[in-house]
């Protein structure tokens, strides 16, 4: 989850990467920051702010703002509007840029130069990073800088931003202070899109760059990813072997990590005296996060190909793929990609919704956005099934893999089942909406971008696990340690707790799905963040027993206390179940108010229960109980 925050900035000048999506704008901003950069949200909206520091020599310093894409200064989203906010100084706890940079992409000279005039009106310094020039230079198009300056009266320099030095000649000019004393134009004086497209036009038939050149590689690669007959075969077997890669690939540094933490428990308990705060240290921290701590290569997987996907320009292929099938239950392709940002995690994706413009559409997006299992769902996931899937090939294939695999498309399905379902009680849930969107060139993904996404994300899940699932760890491991067992007690001690008698209480309302008292209490702090069910059961179950290492050995645990009856039960309520009270949040600052995010807990509870109840008899029945 990101973090909404009011910035209060120190003085220093400001920096502002503007441009059209795709042009390679955050790839330059990620070149010119490197690691020294920061992710949060603006001041009161759910919109991601990207900010680094970029070190020109001498001691100083420049704060860099990539700010969102647009095509233009006429605002037609959320992203759009605070991109126009921030240049025109409105955006809450931010300053005006003092210079901006504008990033076009120089095999699409045609759209970026629209923007750059309208940047160029609003009275700032400003530069033209000419982006993708290797790109241009193959398909035959030879760009004198020079001369498009003189034309734009802007300092125009190229930039190639996924090589090692593609900025060093922005980095020069941000360098060189030339912008501290430029005069720009500033205009009050109203300029219609249609004149700002006549005065293009005219640049490009004067620089001989005004005949539009394909992209050879790109086209011959669409016809195979857009065949209607290979692309969608293409495009399962990829997610397919995405999930496949998720158990197969992770095995090794999670047995490293589960082992530094066995070995870190002992050597705490080896130094320690049996004290109350011993149990605090073992039970409660290392027990629970390291419980969370191990799935952490399993998410870095999962989003290193999330990550591929997008960086190569394949996304938008798929979202065109799936145009169809989200037609058929009411939606159009340019759902797929908030639905797929919510398999990392479902508040990016119900942050994406805001580029769906017709609002129906929208709304039933965010609806069944939950229903796509985020990251955090999947330490629930490998645990059950390294409990009680066996390892082992089936045709080949890893068996525990396919269960992970047949998991995530459960809840794909029963996204596209809620869709229909609205879209028969909707009365514009059977319009058809044609699909238009950009496909961009294909790109070979960095080395560098791929890391510095994956090293944001290991940062988000160490806050997290260092934040809210280490508080929630230790306000569990008091409930569950306090009040202490009576004397002759004969069950332990948990049992008679404040987290033993909720357990216990709730276990009467989950009794009906194969829900013991352990698994009720784990899924009171699972409501906050889902990972936190895996740390609670770890906590549950070290206090439970009288073993010193139970908490490094809860898989073995869980398959012999547990049916499989109630493992399936499980797994089929994690599912469904509503996501964090952050993903609720978050519905609440889409929408505007409390009648979606209840509207959505209420379903999502009760197809879990439902799903959950029905998974049950079905495992009872064959003999699985």
């Amino acid at each position: 989850m990101l973090e909404q925050t009011i910035h209060l900035h120190p003085s220093g000048s400001l920096v502002a990467l503007v441009g059209n999506p795709n042009c390679g704008k955050t790839a330059l901003f990620n070149l010119l920051t490197g690691s020294r950069q920061k992710v949060a949200n603006y001041a009161g909206v759910t919109v991601e702010r990207k900010e680094g520091r970029l070190d020109v020599g001498d001691g100083k310093t420049l704060r860099v703002l990539d700010l969102p894409g647009t095509y233009s200064l006429y605002p037609r989203s959320q992203d759009e509007r605070i991109t126009c906010d921030v240049l025109m100084g409105r955006a809450i706890g931010e300053k005006r840029p003092d210079v901006l940079v504008c990033v076009v992409d120089a095999t699409n000279l045609r759209r970026g130069l629209r923007l750059v005039l309208a940047v160029k009106r609003m009275g700032l310094p400003c530069v033209v990073a000419l982006n993708m020039a290797d790109m241009a230079t193959q398909r035959g198009l030879h760009i004198d800088t020079q001369a498009l300056s003189e034309a734009l009266g802007l300092p125009v320099v190229s930039s190639v931003a996924v090589q090692a030095q593609g900025d060093a000649a922005l980095r020069d000019w941000l360098a060189s202070g030339a912008w501290r004393t430029a005069t720009p134009l500033v205009t009050a004086e109203a300029v219609s899109v249609e004149e700002d497209h006549r005065v293009v036009q005219d640049i490009l038939r004067r620089l001989q760059l005004d005949q539009l050149l394909p992209d050879a590689v790109s086209d011959r690669l669409d016809r195979v990813f857009l065949h209607p007959l290979w692309g969608p075969l293409i495009l399962s077997l990829l997610l397919f072997l995405i999930f496949q890669a998720v158990f197969s690939w992770a095995a090794v540094p999670m047995d490293a990590i589960k082992s530094a933490t066995a070995w870190t428990a002992e050597g705490v308990m080896a130094l320690l005296p049996d004290t109350w705060w011993r149990s605090l240290i073992t039970d409660g921290l290392i027990a629970g996060l390291g419980g969370v701590v191990i799935f952490l290569p399993q998410i870095l997987i999962l989003f290193f190909f999330i990550l591929l996907l997008e960086e190569s320009g394949y996304l938008p292929r798929a979202a065109f793929l799936l145009d169809r099938i989200m037609g058929s239950v009411g939606l159009s392709g340019r759902s797929f990609i908030p639905l797929l940002s919510s398999f990392a995690c479902a508040i990016p994706g119900i942050m994406a919704t805001r580029t769906i413009a017709n609002p129906r559409d929208r709304m039933v997006t965010i609806l069944i956005a939950p229903l796509m299992t985020c990251s955090a769902r999947l330490p629930v996931y490998a645990l059950l099934i390294g409990a009680f899937i066996p390892q082992r090939e089936v045709a080949g294939m890893e068996l525990q893999g396919l269960v992970l695999f047949a998991l995530y498309v459960a809840g794909i399905a029963g996204a596209m089942l809620v869709a229909w379902v609205l879209k028969r009680l909707t009365s514009s849930g059977g319009m058809s909406r044609p699909l238009m969107m950009e496909l961009p060139t294909y790109h070979l993904p960095t080395l560098r971008n791929l890391g510095l996404g994956l090293w944001q994300r290991v940062k988000i899940f160490m806050r997290r696990v260092g934040g809210i699932i280490l508080v929630l760890t230790l306000v569990l491991w008091f409930l569950a340690s306090f009040p202490g067992a009576p004397e002759g007690a004969t069950r332990p001690a948990i049992e008679y707790s404040y987290a033993g008698w909720l357990g216990q209480g709730l276990q009467h309302v989950f009794e009906p799905i194969g829900f013991n008292w352990q698994i009720s209490i784990a899924l009171v702090p699972g409501m906050a963040a889902r990972e936190v069910a895996v740390s609670a059961l770890g906590t549950v179950y070290a206090l439970a027993a009288s073993g010193d290492n139970t908490a490094d050995m809860l898989s073995p645990i869980l398959a012999q206390q547990w049916s499989l009856a109630t493992a399936l039960s499980l797994l089929a309520w994690f599912v469904f179940a509503p996501q964090c009270l952050s993903t609720l949040a978050a519905i609440k600052r889409e929408t505007g108010g409390w009648t979606m995010p209840l509207i959505t807990a209420g379903y999502l509870f009760g197809l879990a229960y439902l799903a959950s109840f029905i998974t049950y008899r079905v495992a009872l029945m064959m003999g699985w109980g």
